[in-house]
């Protein structure tokens, strides 16, 4: 479910992909040859819906990520010793997934990937069917990337009045 959210940006999407996603592998269970784990098999199926929905859409949509009603605000108990430390990383998580979603999705999907589903480089060359060395890379440019809009994003944070 995380990494077809980290995809397309909007929840109630993505659980309509994972559920396709699942209708697909189950229909496809006799093509699985078991030279990778499921799991790997399951994400490459996964990826291509998301990757098909991404495509559909129009060209540059500047469709801002969806609030995940999880993440919205909540009433914290006075007693809450680390109420700051809390709401602080909350803010941090949801702008990192903010900047994630307005990351390429060659970038956002090896990361996610890498990071999130916790797979190892040969697992991804297998999802995303893509060279070792073009993970390496997407994943160290998908990093600087998300790192210099975030300390950009910050700085405009600490500047502004």
């Amino acid at each position: 479910m995380t990494l077809a959210v980290r995809l397309v940006g909007a929840r109630d999407e993505a659980e309509e992909l994972v559920q396709d996603s699942f209708l697909r592998a189950f229909r496809s269970l006799d093509t699985f040859r078991g030279d990778a784990r499921f799991s790997t098999w399951f994400y490459r199926i996964l990826y291509n819906v998301c990757m098909t929905r991404i495509q559909r859409r129009r060209p540059l949509s500047t469709q801002e990520p969806a609030a995940d009603p999880a993440n919205g605000a909540r009433e914290w108990a006075d007693t809450e010793p680390d109420i700051l430390e809390r709401l602080e990383s909350e803010e941090v998580r949801q702008m990192l997934m903010e900047e994630m979603l307005r990351l390429p999705e060659a970038f956002r999907a090896a990361l996610t990937l890498f990071y999130v589903q916790d797979l190892r480089y040969d697992e991804i060359t297998l999802v995303l069917q893509i060279p070792l060395g073009t993970v390496k890379t997407n994943l160290s440019r998908g990093r600087a990337l998300l790192r210099e809009r975030v300390l950009e994003r910050m700085k405009d944070e600490v500047h502004t009045p």
